[in-house]
């Protein structure tokens, strides 16, 4: 199947020593599984991470190379071959994002030893992240700009991926699609999580929520778009 479609990966990532062994992991993830499909490393340079703006740099490059569906990977998430697979096809044949999975298990410390020592993913200790809206998105460059990708007013940790679902639910008129399946997000030192990059971040994603009509969503959505 992957054969007649052109596939792109898009890892956003800047080097930290703590997160590259889950970079590592998910690199060779994908060249084991999808070993036809182009491999972009992004980072959109900006002084504070961002990961929005990494994630659209990346659809931008994927699109530019002729990508038909775009697979927006976190550098530490590895995700159930059988969903991906259905979501790409999906992805292809449709105007909407997909989500591979319907459970995101986050190994954290000890899961991650575990996978270390050999232990299968399904099968090492993990939290189930309630609602995760993040880690692994599946499009195709034309869906992802159609709601204008992801808001890249976000910078640092948190609330993109809650804001973006918002606006695809509402600009689309339909929740990204979701596949049975897990993700599986490996561990790694937690982003900061507070002072004012964060509260900027909760205070946008708060507009988001509060944005209910889809002109006025589109209009906001817009304009966190830096990338023309």
């Amino acid at each position: 199947m992957e054969k007649d479609i052109n596939i792109a990966v898009v890892i956003p990532w800047r080097a930290k020593p703590d997160r590259q062994y889950a970079f590592n992991i998910v690199k060779s993830w994908y060249r084991d599984n999808l070993s036809n499909a182009q491999l972009f490393f992004s980072d959109d340079g900006k002084n504070d991470f961002c990961l929005s703006g990494c994630r659209n740099v990346g659809v931008r490059d994927a699109q530019n190379a002729g990508a038909d569906v775009v697979i927006i990977n976190d550098a530490d998430t590895i995700p159930e071959i059988d969903p991906l697979m259905d979501a790409i096809v999906a992805a292809n044949n449709d105007d909407y994002v997909h989500l591979p999975y319907t459970e995101y298990r986050a190994l954290g410390l000890l899961g991650t030893r575990e996978f270390k020592k050999g232990v299968q993913l399904k099968d090492c200790g993990a939290f189930i992240v309630q609602g995760a809206v993040s880690g692994v998105y599946v499009a195709s460059p034309k869906t992802w700009w159609s709601h204008y990708g992801q808001d890249e007013r976000f910078r640092g940790w948190g609330f993109e991926d809650a804001a973006w679902y918002t606006a695809h639910t509402v600009i689309l008129g339909q929740e990204p699609i979701r596949h049975e399946g897990r993700v599986y997000a490996l561990n790694h030192r937690s982003a900061n999580k507070k002072g004012p990059l964060f509260d900027s971040n909760k205070n946008l994603c708060d507009t988001y929520f509060s944005t209910p009509d889809r002109e006025s969503m589109k209009n906001l959505a817009k304009e966190g778009l830096f990338l023309q």
